[in-house]
């Protein structure tokens, strides 16, 4: 059996790389201490009777009581799909995928949104705790890498509530929280102590544009806060010997036509929290949802310009920016891995 070859902006030299012998997964430490149970308490109470786990804060909204605000999920989480997923990137999927658990509805309302069929229209099933437990382990069954939360901001009460059925049916592999960063300090703080990899995605910077294009002008704000409490929990991303993380935060950032203007200082932000930061700089934008329709966003209505992209790789480096995420494993789904040389 060979061994990959990891980028120095995965393992830094040996500098980023945690032993797998030395890893435990934070919620088996929580667990083991005895604090999850008070964990999965505090969360609860951020249901009702008047929702604060998400900045949105609707008052007056008990989801205890099956009521919903703008996220339009009440008492019980709805979920889209699960699966392994092997578009991640590379130390999220590593060969055998990624365990991607797609959560339905969202606090945000981005007019561009590639999965608004879930995020907008609500596509899923209703779950119980234990029932997303089972979830949870039947994708470790399947021989993913880590359990991925995908759209959690809205439901972490549901996802900590769970936590304990399956840590008890067996759970034992990392957790990643893939969120937008319009999380609240309350939600966040729960946390602490149960997320191994958290992966906020940075979208906007000015509050004018985020009021347009998210529906939500103080996202910027919330965003820094709640990355850099992220970035306080976890620190800078590691990985183990073969590139995987374990541990850490991984930025996104897709870039936007015509907007580079809010790469630019979003970037250097980043690079202000630690220039050691991970990020993925992403090409993916194309006109959905409303962005492909509605005239009021016929400026955000094209693909990004190659020219685009390499600008904005020009900003983050001018930012002191290094870690850049790039395909370096040659994975195929249901072959256990390539060695590449």
């Amino acid at each position: 059996m060979g061994r990959w070859v990891i980028p120095r902006e995965v393992q830094g030299d040996g500098r980023f790389v945690i032993p797998r012998r030395d890893f435990i997964p934070a919620y088996l430490t929580t667990y083991e201490e005895g604090r999850l149970k008070e964990k999965v308490e505090e969360a609860l109470s951020h249901l009702g009777p008047s929702c604060c786990v998400c900045p949105r804060l609707c008052k007056g909204v008990d989801r205890l009581a099956n009521e919903f605000g703008v996220c339009r999920v009440g008492r019980y989480a709805r979920v889209s799909s699960a699966f392994p997923h092997f578009g991640e990137e590379d130390v999220l999927r590593g060969w055998r995928g990624s365990g991607t658990i797609f959560f339905s509805w969202c606090n945000l309302r981005c007019v561009f949104c590639q999965n608004y069929e879930i995020s907008q229209l609500g596509e899923g099933v209703e779950l119980t705790p234990k029932e997303l437990a089972q979830l949870m382990i039947r994708l470790q069954e399947m021989g993913c890498h880590n359990i991925n939360f995908v759209t959690p901001e809205h439901v972490v009460p549901q996802i900590v509530e769970a936590l304990p059925y399956a840590i008890e049916m067996g759970l034992r592999i990392p957790l990643v929280y893939n969120t937008s960063a319009y999380d609240s300090m309350e939600s966040l703080r729960v946390m602490e102590g149960l997320v191994d990899i958290y992966m906020p995605d940075f979208k906007l910077w000015t509050p004018e544009r985020s009021r347009k294009y998210l529906l939500a002008s103080n996202y910027p704000e919330v965003a820094r806060q709640a990355i850099a409490e992220m970035h306080r929990q976890v620190g800078e991303l590691k990985v183990d010997e073969e590139g995987l993380a374990v541990r850490g935060v991984l930025v996104r950032h897709l870039v936007m036509p015509g907007l580079l203007d809010e790469t630019r200082e979003i970037m250097r932000w980043l690079a202000g929290l630690s220039r050691d930061t991970y990020v993925n700089i992403m090409d993916q934008y194309h006109p959905a949802w409303k962005a492909k329709t509605d005239p009021r966003y016929a400026e955000i209505n094209r693909r990004v310009f190659r020219q685009e992209m390499e600008e904005a790789y020009r900003m983050a480096r001018e930012a002191g920016l290094w870690r850049f995420d790039i395909r370096w494993r040659m994975v195929v789904p249901g072959i256990e891995w390539v060695m590449i040389e």
